[in-house]
């Protein structure tokens, strides 16, 4: 069985800014030019990228947004929780895994600026996922915000935003 510093050392990930480690594997050669993106956008975008994702029961990925669709998909470990606020305030969850006889996902798309957090269920565990975005992920679109100016936003969804938060 895989340590998760196996994991870590034999993928090459780095620590992620949200918690959790990671490691681009994937930025299409195509590029989006900026009037194709919208108004959210500046500059150009890759067609997709896609990263190996690598969390723990000891962190959790902190509540953030992107502007494109990002899709989760499983590939060992733990089963992973996914925390959801949409722009409208409606939060959700689902459980990103394997068995699906469980209502699990093997993948899952989180919409455009929505915002979430995520968490390994299992303790003591790892959950080994891959996120693809498209148009391409650029840290220009990440946004993770304080804890209070989130609150500040959807103060009836306090307690999971404290939870899932770090600032």
């Amino acid at each position: 069985m895989s340590t998760i510093q196996d994991i870590v050392d034999q993928l090459e990930l780095q620590p992620h800014p949200e918690g959790g480690y990671f490691k681009e594997v994937y930025r299409s050669n195509g590029l989006i030019n900026e009037d194709n993106l919208g108004e959210d956008f500046s500059g150009q975008r890759n067609y997709a990228t896609s990263i190996y994702f690598l969390l723990t029961s000891e962190s959790f990925s902190a509540f953030h947004r992107i502007k494109q669709d990002e899709i989760w998909h499983f590939y060992k470990g733990s089963p992973i929780k996914l925390h959801i606020i949409s722009n409208d305030g409606i939060y959700s969850n689902t459980i990103i895994g394997n068995n699906m006889e469980k209502g699990q996902h093997p993948q899952f798309v989180v919409k455009a600026k929505d915002w979430f957090a995520a968490e390994v269920i299992d303790k003591n565990a790892y959950a080994l996922v891959g996120c693809t975005v498209s148009p391409g992920f650029d840290f220009k679109d990440f946004e993770l915000p304080e804890r209070d100016t989130l609150i500040s936003k959807f103060p009836e969804h306090k307690n999971i935003i404290t939870a899932f938060s770090r600032l």
